[in-house]
């Protein structure tokens, strides 16, 4: 089993010395030898915070990452997205980066970000169907007209060379079977029962089966890996008592590296493919010493 990583970045600090911090992680995570880098898509986190935004984020982390080969890639709410625009983005992004880059994608859930950017949150399944068409369409060098997005014979210049990989984010039968008749990975979130990850794996690779595409589970997990395992389980612990993402103890994984890959382990056994990593943020410090601590997990779990 891989493990990859998406960057937390959101940010409560200046930009300047968060954005030094975001480089340093990414840099670690090169170094360390992890199979993915990506970046979430976020807006409007509040006041007094802020979010990296993934495209020009990912364009800077580039130049750290791309030497590796590894895949890249980024999250995209595409109901809130011009799809012309994200095929525009992946196209520049893809031309930047010496290796493979992933698409991950899911339809969004927040109205207030929705409203914010202009978005429908009624008739976001059925914008996302098309803008994945669409974007899929463009990336692939066709030229495209969709009615719902309201244009005719549109394509783009900068088409990636290899072909792109599609990650779909969702947790319910509908959207399983959407990612299958896609041919997209599924992206998991952590789920406080494992029983209910199981039974939606079991949709998604029966739906790949109906619809002949290949099955791949990618699932995300909030951690936190320090030398002192103590002090890791105390301060991710501490975390989820305060709310963090609404998550559940048994949703993170916190210890030292030869514990988390041991937790880590038992989603191989259900036919995850790959992790992907997310720092829980308690300290620049700690973010930074759990990134250069995966590397340890990464060998154990290989």
């Amino acid at each position: 089993m891989e493990l990859g990583i998406s960057l937390a970045s959101f940010t409560a600090r200046p930009g300047a010395g968060a954005a030094h911090h975001l480089v340093a992680m990414a840099q670690a995570a090169a170094d360390g030898g992890l199979a993915t880098l990506s970046l979430g898509d976020q807006h409007l986190v509040g006041a007094g915070a802020g979010y990296f935004q993934n495209t020009p984020a990912l364009g800077r982390l580039l130049a750290e990452w791309s030497p590796t080969g590894r895949p890249a890639g980024c999250l995209f709410l595409l109901p809130m997205w011009s799809p012309v625009l994200v095929a525009e983005q992946v196209g520049t992004l893809a031309a930047l980066h010496d290796g493979p880059f992933v698409v991950q994608t899911g339809i969004g859930g927040s109205p207030h970000q929705f409203a914010a950017l202009g978005a429908s949150m009624e008739h976001r399944v059925s914008v996302f169907e098309e803008a994945v068409r669409v974007v899929q369409a463009l990336l692939a060098g066709e030229t495209v007209s969709s009615e719902r997005f309201g244009f005719t014979d549109v394509s783009i210049g900068l088409v990636p060379e290899r072909p792109v990989e599609w990650w779909m984010g969702t947790a319910n039968p509908a959207g399983l079977r959407r990612a299958a008749r896609f041919g997209a990975a599924w992206y998991a979130f952590p789920s406080a029962d494992s029983a209910v990850f199981d039974e939606h794996a079991a949709v998604y690779r029966e739906a790949c089966a109906e619809y002949g595409t290949e099955p791949r589970i990618h699932m995300r997990r909030d951690v936190m890996v320090l030398a002192d395992g103590d002090e890791a389980e105390r301060l991710g612990s501490g975390l989820i008592e305060l709310g963090y993402r609404g998550q559940q103890r048994n949703q993170i994984d916190c210890g030292t590296p030869d514990q988390v890959a041991e937790s880590l382990a038992v989603w191989a056994e259900r036919g995850v493919d790959q992790i992907v990593t997310r720092t829980m943020g308690a300290s620049d410090p700690t973010d930074l010493e759990t990134v250069q601590n995966l590397a340890a997990v990464a060998r154990l779990l290989a």
